[in-house]
């Protein structure tokens, strides 16, 4: 019963509230914002004049098109004829058979140690987690290195590279002996 008096209490209450926010200010309010649209002016910059439109005459007409069949031979030819001719050095390497470390780049391969076998010292070089012995005239590397020499330090290699020119040149490489890393 109280609750039933409480809730009509709350009703009652709720309908005077919202008669109270019905009240008829709102003309006022209209009545101002006329006022306001009427006296403000909005400041439209007009829109300047477009330029004159002036065609230009195509002067390609006789040339090869961009995406023609014939641009792209034309372009292999002159690239064919410029390039030089295989110098000897390159040459015998493209002809002998690759070795397996030559398909590891060499700032991959490490020196981790020698073995002396009679007069001759073996390399011992590590690629992947995979322990490599190496002799002198071997090849590795992806730059047609072959093994000069070998030292309790180092390996000293040749490599066989292209200039800034396009030329093929010899050029000196070394590997040190590889500090142990405790593994």
């Amino acid at each position: 019963m109280i609750a039933r008096m409480v809730a009509m209490w709350m009703i009652g209450v709720s309908a005077l509230l919202l008669t109270g926010c019905w009240g008829g200010g709102q003309d006022d309010l209209a009545e101002w914002m006329a006022q306001q649209r009427a006296t403000v002016r909005p400041r439209v910059e007009p829109v300047a004049e477009p330029k004159a439109y002036v065609p230009q005459d195509y002067r390609g007409v006789g040339a090869i098109s961009p995406f023609s069949d014939e641009k792209l031979t034309v372009l292999l030819r002159a690239e064919v004829s410029a390039a030089p001719l295989l110098s000897s050095l390159i040459a015998a390497e493209m002809r002998r058979r690759k070795e397996p470390l030559e398909a590891v780049p060499l700032d991959t391969i490490a020196m981790v140690g020698v073995l002396h076998r009679g007069n001759e010292i073996v390399g011992l070089v590590r690629s992947d987690n995979l322990l490599y012995q190496v002799r002198t005239g071997q090849y590795m590397g992806q730059n047609y290195g072959r093994i000069t020499g070998i030292t309790e330090t180092q390996i000293t290699l040749r490599e066989i590279v292209q200039d800034a020119a396009g030329e093929w040149i010899e050029r000196p490489a070394v590997l040190h002996l590889q500090e142990a890393t405790g593994k």
